[in-house]
């Protein structure tokens, strides 16, 4: 009788999963679908398979705008500000997870409270300073008020704490530096949580909108989310087109994701994030 409601269970289980995952994926299916029909507007009944398919929408879509070069953009952005989250994340984390010092705390809660505070409030600060900085309409205008996160800051911190403190001491008495455990014994062992950031800060860099449209004025350096709201505006009546570019913009996140699946749950799992 036991084993009889903990199969029910499982199967009631699986099918609201299964239904979830059929929920979400459908979006995605009616934009492909819609990208490979030519012509295609968004009807109230979709047409998930196209009688006709053609790639006719991605030629034009390639054709008649820059849209590589703006991937090309968006795709250096992303990179760049992935990269300098790693670094500057992994080192601040070590400070507050290692280097004990007055107030450790309370600077660590202090800068964990900076992730409340809204954009929209920082905007015109940081436009002033951009501005005084002389890089308006600049990529570098767009990476640099990205460069530290404190959301990465408390994921590897967390996961620092996980790692055993005998291990520094073993290197410690060995002759290392911080610099040394840092790179060669803290580093390798907090892998999952580094491809977690890694995840995290690319797709927030990939589909940044607002910080981009503010600073970028000419549309060779624009960035893919402002050049598919564009689309929006040029090709109004263009479904096809539109969802050509948006089935592209998918494309980079899927791949990282799937590349990193495995290690973004072990690294959510392990910073005890729910």
């Amino acid at each position: 009788m036991h084993s009889r409601g903990s199969r029910l269970r499982a199967v009631t289980l699986t099918l609201l999963v299964a239904l979830g995952a059929v929920a979400m994926f459908f979006p995605f299916l009616w934009t492909l679908s819609t990208s490979l029909s030519p012509g295609a507007g968004l009807s109230a009944t979709p047409d998930l398979i196209p009688s006709d398919p053609s790639l006719a929408a991605y030629t034009e879509l390639f054709s008649n705008t820059p849209f590589a070069q703006v991937v090309l953009n968006s795709l250096g952005l992303a990179v760049s500000v992935t990269l300098l989250q790693l670094v500057t994340s992994a080192m601040a984390a070590y400070a507050f997870s290692r280097l004990p010092f007055r107030g450790n705390n309370l600077v660590f809660a202090l800068y964990l409270a900076t992730m409340m505070i809204p954009i929209q409030v920082l905007i015109v600060p940081l436009f002033v300073q951009m501005r005084d900085l002389g890089l308006i309409n600049t990529h570098l205008g767009v990476i640099l008020p990205s460069v530290a996160s404190a959301f990465g800051v408390f994921l590897l911190r967390q996961a620092m704490n996980a790692v055993p403190r005998e291990l520094d001491e073993a290197a410690t008495i060995d002759g290392a530096g911080h610099f040394r455990i840092f790179g060669t014994i803290v580093l390798p062992l907090i892998g999952p949580s580094l491809a977690t950031l890694t995840v995290f800060a690319f797709m927030s860099s990939w589909n940044s909108f607002l910080w981009p449209l503010i600073i970028l004025r000419d549309p060779e350096l624009q960035t893919l989310p402002i050049a598919l709201a564009g689309l929006q505006g040029q090709y109004t009546t263009q479904w096809d087109v539109m969802m050509a570019g948006s089935v592209i913009s998918v494309l980079p996140m899927l791949a990282i994701y799937l590349f990193a699946q495995k290690y973004v749950v072990q690294g959510v799992a392990s910073s005890g994030i729910k």
